[in-house]
Order: C-alpha cells, then sequence, then structure tokens
C-alpha cells in the first residue's frame, strides 16, 4: 500500500536534514521538529500518573507509573521502553508517554515507562539491559503496591526498545525461571548485523526521503555503540536473535511495512516460529518506522495500539 499521506506530508519537513538524528538533535531544525512533532487534533488520555525508581546495579531507574488504581484488584501490566537508537529518547517523546496512556486506558491494564540509561559518555551494554530487567523485576516486586498481577507483568518497546524487552524476556526466563506473560516487539532490532533488504523491500523503502532511511552503516554504528565493543560479541541478550528462544513467551510483533528494520523483526518472528514458540507477526501498513511516535488519531497507529493493548490485556498469567 502506499505510504499514508499524513506521513508523506510530514516527511517533507525532514528534507535536508543529513539523518533522523540530526533532525531530532540539532537546533537548526527545531522549527520543523515543532511542526514534524505537532497533533493540534490529538489529546493524549488524562489518567493517572507519577514518577518514582527502581532500584538496579547501576543506582535508582527512573520510571513512570500510568493507570494505577488503588483499591481496584490487581491487573496486567506493560513495562514499557522506548526506542531511540540507544542513545536517544526519553519519557516524554511521543513514542513513550503517548503509548503508555493510550495502551493503560485501551487494555485497562497498569503501564510502567522506564527510563533506561542511554548508550553516551561510556555508557554501553549491559547497563540498559540491566536497568529493564531491575525494572521488571520491581514490578512484581512491587506488585501489591501497584495493584498489579505478579503473574500478569509482560514488557514490550519499540525500536531499541524492543530489543530490551526481548532480552530482558530471555534474562528472566533463564535466572529466574519465571517467563514474562507476554512480549510485545515493536519494530525492534534483533540483529546484530542486519540482513539484506530483499528486492520487493528495497523498492518500498525507495518511496522514502533518504533522511528516514536506516542503511547498513548507520545500523552497524548504533549496535557498535550499543555494545561498546565488536559485533561479534554479542550474545542473546544483546540482540535476541542469537539466544535460545525454546520457551519463550508468547510475543507480538509489529512491522512498519516501510521500514528497514522489518527484516529483523521478521526474521526474529521466524527464528520464534521454529523454537516453538508462540508468536504472531502484524505488518502495519502505510507506516515507515517510529509509528508508535504518531498520534492515535491516525488510524494505522491506533490499530497497533490495540493490538498491543488487548495482547496484553489477554495474556495468561505465568505459572512457577
Amino acid at each position: 500500500m502506499p505510504i499514508h499521506p499524513e506521513v508523506l506530508k510530514r516527511l517533507k519537513l525532514i528534507e535536508g536534514a543529513p539523518d533522523m538524528r540530526a533532525f531530532f538533535e540539532d537546533p537548526q531544525y527545531a522549527e520543523r521538529r515543532a511542526a514534524y512533532r505537532s497533533w493540534p487534533d490529538y489529546e493524549a488520555p488524562d489518567i493517572p500518573v507519577r514518577d518514582t525508581t527502581a532500584p538496579g546495579p547501576h543506582g535508582p531507574v527512573p520510571v513512570r507509573v500510568y493507570g494505577e488504581r488503588p483499591g481496584t484488584g490487581p491487573r496486567p501490566c506493560l513495562v514499557w521502553m522506548h526506542g531511540g537508537a540507544f542513545m536517544m529518547g526519553d519519557l516524554d517523546m511521543p513514542e513513550a508517554d503517548w503509548t503508555a496512556r493510550e495502551v493503560a486506558v485501551r487494555g485497562d491494564v497498569v503501564v510502567v515507562s522506564v527510563d533506561y540509561r542511554l548508550c553516551r559518555n561510556g555508557v554501553h551494554h549491559p547497563v540498559p539491559h540491566d536497568d529493564v530487567v531491575a525494572a521488571v523485576r520491581w514490578v512484581r516486586e512491587s506488585a501489591h503496591e501497584l495493584g498489579v498481577d505478579p503473574d500478569r507483568v509482560s514488557a514490550g518497546g519499540a525500536s531499541a526498545g524492543a530489543n530490551l524487552a526481548a532480552g530482558a524476556a530471555l534474562r528472566l526466563r533463564d535466572e529466574d525461571r519465571r517467563p514474562l506473560a507476554c512480549l510485545v516487539f515493536a519494530y525492534g532490532v534483533a540483529h546484530a548485523v542486519l540482513p539484506a533488504l530483499p528486492p520487493e523491500y528495497l523498492a518500498l523503502m525507495d518511496e522514502l526521503p533518504p533522511e528516514m532511511r536506516m542503511p547498513p552503516a548507520m545500523h552497524r554504528f548504533f549496535n557498535h555503540n550499543y555494545l561498546g565493543g565488536p559485533l561479534s560479541g554479542a550474545d542473546g541478550y544483546a540482540f535476541p536473535i542469537l539466544g535460545d528462544l525454546r520457551g519463550l513467551c508468547p510475543t507480538l510483533v509489529l512491522n512498519g511495512e516501510y521500514d528497514d528494520l522489518r527484516v529483523s523483526g521478521e526474521g526474529f518472528a521466524a527464528a520464534l516460529a521454529r523454537a516453538g514458540a508462540d508468536v504472531r507477526q502484524v505488518v502495519v501498513r502505510t507506516m515507515p518506522h517510529g509509528f508508535l511516535n504518531w498520534a492515535a488519531t491516525l488510524e494505522p497507529t491506533a490499530t497497533a495500539l490495540d493490538l498491543i493493548s488487548s495482547t496484553v490485556r489477554q495474556a495468561e498469567r505465568i505459572t512457577a
């Protein structure tokens, strides 16, 4: 399907920037960046929100809790991680804040958004990974206070956040012998080295402006920065395609139709299926990478949010 017309209109604002990182960080693009992020017809759900911290091996991990309702009984919980190539992003970006608010309301669940440490100024794997694992463990340990069912805790994320969620799912299975209720892997990166795009995907990606692309060299840079060393040293906690996927929790994989990382998400879904895991893969048509940063007034984004919400809500209680 063609790229969504609203997306095309906004992509024109990026033209001329060296790449997406420059567009979102360089002050010279501030005005265009504001227009790109402006959704005057959208108002995020107004729900209870509070900031707190979870204890972690590298110090306290800031988290933001959405949708608590004290005294209403235990509900499912989604621990959510934003994207940003492991080195950008925060709890206020739409992919974090809007997604958390929407999923909390649509699924009637508690969402805990994690402000994991970014890979800047000497920070590398496993620090962000450790932060995410610590946040999930804190949610389980604080289940009564949060009003959540400790056996219906799921994890998910977008882009780099999906990678961190999947790595945490593997480690919690291995070390705690207590899998997550489910995993949400939205346009994530599962591979240290991105698989080659097939010809039909290359033709699709030609429809995007170069500034929206993630060529192999950029992908290698982000992943090398995440690891802090050669990609050959990666393990399954760093890049889940390298892990033993047998016995992993039920997983929802969401891929954008116009996304260089689509091959990574599809490869991860295929590997999960070969390992006998319960996996559902959905391609969100007309959408590029990062579609959870778009407002829920956009139909494909709303559909993706509904899928995430229903998956978390319907996830069965885990058993020891």
